[in-house]
């Protein structure tokens, strides 16, 4: 199988099937595009009709959008367990994960992912703290129903964690305040092999996409500058 993302440090959504395919030990082909590239388009639709990234390629097949990749993924190999096994809780998983999907735009808008840089503070405003406060709200529940389990959402790692897992990243980035038990579960998925993976392949891009709003800059992240009009 193939994977076909876009840059590292800045595809939020190529992570999520990325992440989820390496930390179920899915074995497959990384295809890297640029964003914001001349050509970018054009190597896309060579791989789906969609002309977005992720796709996965398996064999004459392709599939984009991050929720039905991961629903492929599940059928696939379903001895991975990648939704909980239990029928609600892969109910409320499928939930959230969907809340995930088409929700968050505030937090989406005012604070990008951009997973090598260190900007605390900015993009925040009132309406992202409500984001911030709902996205908190459910890892914190989850965890109380279900972290006896493991240390992950529904205790075994699933599609809910490699779905929330950019949002752990922008965190990161953004120094974002969280409740104890939210920060306990953003450091862990932080820290897992595969996430820091992502990021140190990240660094090595040295990529720059042009951005709306100046951004503040590590002084030491040469390679995460955005650069502003």
């Amino acid at each position: 199988m193939k994977l076909v993302i876009g840059n590292k440090n800045y595809s939020s959504w190529s992570l999520r099937p990325w992440l989820l395919m390496r930390q179920a030990g899915i074995a497959f082909e990384e295809i890297k595009v640029r964003l914001s590239t001349p050509d970018f388009d054009a190597v896309v639709a060579r791989h789906s009709p969609a002309g977005k990234v992720p796709v996965l390629v398996d064999g004459d097949l392709a599939v984009w959008d991050t929720l039905s990749i991961a629903e492929y993924l599940a059928e696939r190999f379903p001895e991975k367990q990648l939704w909980p096994a239990e029928r609600d809780a892969r109910a409320l998983a499928r939930s959230v994960c969907a809340e995930m999907h088409a929700g968050f735009g505030n937090l989406r808008s005012q604070m990008p992912m951009n997973a090598t840089a260190m900007l605390p503070g900015l993009g925040w405003n009132a309406a992202v703290q409500r984001d911030v406060d709902r996205i908190a709200a459910i890892w914190t529940d989850l965890r109380a129903r279900f972290g006896a389990g493991g240390p992950f959402l529904f205790g075994a790692f699933t599609i809910a964690d490699a779905y929330f897992a950019p949002v752990v990243s922008r965190f990161a980035t953004y120094g974002t305040h969280l409740p104890d038990e939210a920060k306990r579960y953003a450091d862990f998925i932080l820290a897992l092999p595969a996430m820091q993976a992502w990021i140190a392949d990240a660094r090595e891009e040295r990529d720059f996409i042009v951005a709306d709003e100046p951004y503040r800059l590590a002084p030491d992240r040469a390679d995460a500058i955005i650069i502003n009009h």
